[in-house]
């Protein structure tokens, strides 16, 4: 057992104002407030975390950031991910570092439920051998299963991540779904040790990595282990445009439009 559990638990939430499909994407509104504020606020709705930070590298949002209430930080525009924006950020805290847990909210994702942040939390404190924690939730159909949009992930018997990709995962000889096998879709939500935050800094990117398009990998290709929560609930982000109704409608069912 880690014996932390006391010390601050802080989200960072890295958010750029590049991006390929939805350029200043984190300003866009979403029911009269822009998708930087709607991730803020929903990640203060978890009760376990002490502060919470938006780390970006453009002064347009750290500027609305500070408009809405926020706390921001700037940081360098050569950030690769928003991990390593986040790691910037705790190195060049000392206070940050001596958190039980450091949480990456991404900026993109408004509607993460609270329960979730709260399950990755409790996961990697709850393990000393585990120094980053995530979310993985059950594939319901074929068709989710298909869309390489969805990044699938395969644990071990003790709830480890073995593997994620943009394929179907597990595979089958027929390489087709199979109703029988369980799918687990990931959540892109993170919580790091503040130290090994420091180290992923220094690691070197790695070729499933690259070859896969997804960051997480290169923490298993170098060794180190990542716990996974399996949660009950999704999130719906924003990666184009026509996401900003899908999130708009998911604040109606959930009533927090206001």
């Amino acid at each position: 057992m880690v014996k932390d559990h006391h010390s601050p638990v802080v989200a960072i939430i890295p958010a750029r104002y590049g991006s390929t499909r939805f350029p200043g994407k984190i300003l866009a509104s979403i029911y009269g407030k822009s998708l930087i504020q709607r991730t803020y606020e929903n990640a203060k709705r978890c009760t376990l975390l002490s502060d919470i930070l938006i780390a970006t590298d453009d002064d347009r949002i750290y500027d609305h950031v500070i408009s809405f209430g926020g706390k921001a930080v700037m940081t360098p525009t050569n950030c690769a991910t928003g991990s390593d924006r986040i790691a910037f950020v705790v190195d060049q805290s000392p206070e940050l570092q001596k958190a039980s847990v450091i949480v990456n909210i991404q900026g993109d994702e408004p509607c993460i439920d609270p329960s979730v942040t709260t399950s990755i939390i409790k996961i990697l404190q709850n393990d000393p051998n585990a120094v980053m924690s995530t979310a993985v939730v059950a594939i319901k159909s074929e068709e989710e299963a298909a869309d390489p949009g969805n990044v699938k992930c395969i644990l071990d018997l003790h709830g480890n991540v073995l593997y994620f990709s943009r394929a179907l995962l597990p595979g089958s000889f027929c390489k087709t779904f199979r109703s029988n096998n369980t799918y687990y879709k990931h959540v892109g939500v993170y919580a790091y040790r503040p130290q090994f935050l420091l180290t992923y800094r220094n690691l070197p990117m790695t070729p499933l990595q690259q070859a896969e398009d997804l960051e997480q990998l290169k923490v298993l290709e170098h060794g180190y282990k990542i716990k996974a929560a399996v949660v009950n609930s999704a999130s719906v982000g924003v990666n184009t445009p026509e996401d900003i109704k899908k999130v708009e409608q998911e604040l109606c069912k959930q009533n927090s439009f206001s």
